[in-house]
């Protein structure tokens, strides 16, 4: 499923394949591919896609024709990337053919400052989606928020607010409205850094 998504696929090319696909690689073609998670592709799919990158070439599952694509691509794991090389999640070949620019994004625990602005953020979109008055968020429990560690990152937060807007009366959020890790928070893991690069098109 995933190399057909990727390179895609003719009709026919497997159980399932009833129409033509062009693949997200066509679809980038002078433009931008983005590969989340890119440790997680299977090793030989990764060689596959260095050959890609290598060749500007590609051939869809089930055909005989090889076409051609010209792409600018980023990248991003939440695993550091040291131990996914290390692992073999990652090949070093791939990621040395990657590794044009690399951003680093801290943990939403070492950016707090962005807390409160996300906070609101879902606070009103979550009451839009809900039909709810956006609701105030009580000194004690906006605290309780910029304390959490946030192992989960900006996708934890998310959640908690959806969490606590579904449960808020009286248009407002207390700490009895937050998830029990948020309210009572014991060990937090330390968040995974996202590691982006890309490789511009030729």
């Amino acid at each position: 499923m995933i190399e057909g998504e990727l390179f895609g696929y003719m009709k026919g090319a497997f159980t399932g394949a009833t129409n033509d696909f062009r693949g997200m690689i066509a679809e980038a073609d002078g433009s931008t591919l983005f590969l989340d998670e890119i440790s997680e592709m299977p090793a030989d799919l990764q060689t596959r896609f260095l050959r890609v990158l290598q060749e500007r070439e590609f051939r869809p599952l089930g055909s005989a024709k090889t076409l051609k694509a010209n792409f600018r691509v980023v990248a991003a794991t939440n695993r550091p990337v040291q131990q996914a090389l290390a692992e073999n999640r990652l090949r070093s070949d791939l990621y040395y053919r990657l590794n044009t620019f690399q951003i680093e994004l801290p943990p939403l625990r070492e950016r707090r400052e962005d807390i409160p602005p996300l906070v609101s953020f879902f606070a009103k979109s979550f009451a839009e989606q809900l039909g709810k008055t956006e609701p105030t968020i009580e000194p004690e429990a906006f605290q309780k928020l910029l304390e959490y560690g946030w192992p989960g990152n900006v996708r934890e937060l998310q959640n908690a607010m959806e969490y606590a807007v579904v449960l808020a009366r009286q248009g407002q959020v207390t700490v009895k409205e937050l998830p029990a890790e948020v309210r009572l928070p014991v060990h937090q893991p330390h968040g995974m850094p996202v590691l982006a690069c890309g490789v511009e098109p030729r």
